[in-house]
């Protein structure tokens, strides 16, 4: 006879698997689960839907997040298989953007596609991969319509560097179906705005409109993604000393980008580069780090190279939310701040400077000794 034990769990012991308030309003970072979130006796999941569900009261924006959730699990998997299933590689087509598209780009564009319009929350869909926008069927539609680049970083996929996904939010406005216009808005409208980093682990980071930026890594034991820090700032007085950009490009930026890297690169204590050449890597290291990351205008892109839907305005967001500063620098005739932006076009791109204040307000004032 198989007699099981029930594990009876004493009253600390239930304490201890009873987080707080999910969205804890203390404005320190901390972790919620990880005193118990590996252990086998755990009963109480701080989980993505769980969390979605209790700080916004929405239903469908939960399954839109949770649709959002199995695409990036998907995803995840697709890169950490990529060599054996010869995924690596180019596809033989270009994207919208002149980007060579690889094997995985198509990949993980199809799989987020799929799996947002059958939500059944998405009126349109607009993908780096994809030239139009994605009107979802009638049948199949909802009130949410999100921006994404389904693999940032994909050009080093090959080389088993970090890779991540990033997305952008926003609520329909338009009555009946979605059309273009409802998602071709200032970067102040957005929802909810993350990325997702395929690297050592999957983890997904996620900014809510006044609520803050959450951490959620996947915990591949039950497939889930699991809160494990609430209001992610940068780290006080700008944190570390690091600067992030292509300096390769330097000869085709403007004066003041350029003084402004040879200002980090002076004194008797250089500010340290870091520059993966993965948006989500760099941006990731210096939400947690700090320092600033920079992609400016040069002469080869005028208006930038990164996109505004679906990476410069999701990035915004979350380091705004952070504590920190996102600004074009000098674009179009003036310094822009980024989520004041309005896109005429899905894939319009511009300059992008982000990060604590400190070393964004360093690259202003060289704009500002200018005359700029």
């Amino acid at each position: 006879i198989n007699h099981r034990r029930r594990i009876r769990l004493g009253p600390a012991q239930r304490a201890r698997d009873t987080p707080g308030p999910m969205a804890d309003t203390s404005g320190r970072r901390g972790s919620t689960v990880l005193d118990t979130a590996d252990e086998v006796d755990t009963v109480n999941y701080a989980t993505l839907n769980r969390f979605v569900m209790a700080n916004t009261n929405d239903q469908e924006l939960t399954i839109l997040m949770s649709a959002m959730a199995l695409a990036c699990k998907a995803t995840a998997r697709a890169c950490r298989k990529a060599g054996i299933a010869n995924l690596f590689g180019l596809a033989g087509e270009q994207n919208v953007s002149g980007d060579d598209q690889k094997k995985l780009d198509v990949l993980s564009n199809e799989i987020f596609i799929n799996a947002l319009t059958n939500s059944h929350a998405c009126a349109v869909l607009v993908s780096e991969e994809d030239d139009e926008p994605i009107i979802v069927p009638p049948e199949k539609q909802g009130k949410y319509c999100v921006a994404f680049d389904p693999l940032d970083g994909s050009s080093n996929i090959d080389c088993n560097v970090s890779t991540g996904t990033i997305f952008g939010v926003y609520e329909k406005t338009s009555p009946g179906p979605g059309v273009t216009s409802d998602i071709l808005r200032k970067g102040g409208d957005l929802v909810v705005a993350g990325y997702c980093m395929y690297g050592a682990a999957t983890e997904l980071v996620i900014c809510f409109q006044g609520r803050g930026v959450h951490r959620f890594a996947l915990d591949p034991s039950i497939g889930e993604f699991i809160h494990t820090d609430a209001h992610v700032t940068i780290p006080a007085g700008g944190g570390k000393k690091i600067y992030s950009c292509n300096e390769g490009n330097a000869g085709l930026w403007d004066e003041p980008c350029k003084r402004a890297v040879e200002f980090f690169k002076s004194g008797e204590k250089p500010y340290a580069q870091r520059y993966v050449g993965s948006m989500v890597s760099d941006v990731h290291r210096t939400l947690l780090y700090g320092g600033l990351f920079l992609y400016p205008a040069d002469t080869k892109s005028p208006h930038g190279k990164l996109r505004v839907l679906y990476e410069g305005f999701p990035m915004a967001m979350i380091v705004e939310a952070a504590g920190g500063v996102a600004s074009t620098g000098m674009f179009k005739g003036s310094i822009q701040r980024m989520m004041d932006l309005v896109p005429t076009d899905v894939h319009e791109r511009c300059p992008v400077i982000l990060g604590c204040k400190r070393d964004v307000d360093i690259v202003l004032g060289f704009y500002a000794k200018d005359g700029k």
